[in-house]
């Protein structure tokens, strides 16, 4: 029988994708591993069993209906392990950080409370070259195994910050020389036609009610992802992808 590990200092991670993402950035975090009886023979399954065994991980086999109660239902595809959990930061890691770098480059989560697209947004700053995500500590979706499996990996290498005070923290950015550009489908500004060079930070709110008032007010500027006509908005980790790697290609032809 497998038991939930009550540490705080514990996670659950499943599904294929996620599991072999943990494998190739974090494996020295993994502490268990379950698969699926009767799926042994699965290529994908087979391969993780392999590269867990070559990391000395112990593999056990249990019942679907097991794997189904400790995740809560989740689609685990049959691979389920259980890791030590990376925590958020704090504004203070976040100044250290600020600290050694030369041309910061970040992304902001107001209120964005779906786990799902936590990770997702994660996902596309981690590959877009952002040094970090920051959320707010109370007005945002925690790192749930539904996060960190939307993340893919970025969960173990991308820092996320959970500060105490959003509009306090984008004040200490932009007394560091930060630009923080804030995402609204109602600006008159175009993201293709606004500067994203340079020390950065992009804003992007939450799909029901965007940036908080005091949010919008540390922005510099206010921009939006040009849309067609009828269409209202994007999902807010799409969305996130289409500004970050719009900045991207700004700064690649700086």
């Amino acid at each position: 029988m497998i038991r939930r590990n009550g540490k705080q200092n514990r996670e659950l991670v499943y599904g294929v994708n996620a599991v072999e993402a943990a494998l190739e950035t974090a494996p020295e975090k993994i502490v268990s591993a379950f698969i699926i009886k009767g799926r042994e023979d699965d290529k994908r399954i087979s391969r993780i069993v392999s590269l867990m065994n070559n990391y000395g991980i112990k593999v056990q086999t249990a019942m679907r209906h097991t794997l189904d109660e400790i995740t809560d239902n989740g689609v685990h595809q049959g691979v389920v392990i259980e890791m030590i959990a990376t925590p958020p930061k704090n504004e203070g890691d976040l100044e250290e950080l600020l600290d050694t770098l030369e041309n910061p480059f970040f992304l902001v989560l107001d209120s964005v409370t779906d786990p799902r697209n936590l990770g997702a947004a994660m996902r596309s700053a981690w590959a877009a070259g952002a040094h970090g995500v920051i959320v707010p500590k109370d007005k945002s979706a925690s790192f749930s195994p539904a996060a960190r499996k939307a993340a893919s990996g970025a969960a173990d290498v991308l820092p996320l910050f959970a500060v105490t005070n959003l509009a306090r923290t984008l004040e200490m950015l932009k007394e560091r020389f930060v630009r923080v550009i804030g995402m609204d489908g109602e600006a008159s500004d175009n993201i293709y036609a606004t500067d994203l060079t340079g020390p950065l930070a992009i804003v992007m709110g939450s799909e029901e009610s965007g940036m908080r008032r005091l949010t919008r007010e540390k922005c510099d500027d206010i921009t939006k992802i040009p849309m067609a006509e009828g269409v209202e908005s994007l999902n807010v980790s799409v969305a996130a992808g289409i500004a970050l790697f719009e900045a991207v290609r700004q700064r690649s032809f700086r």
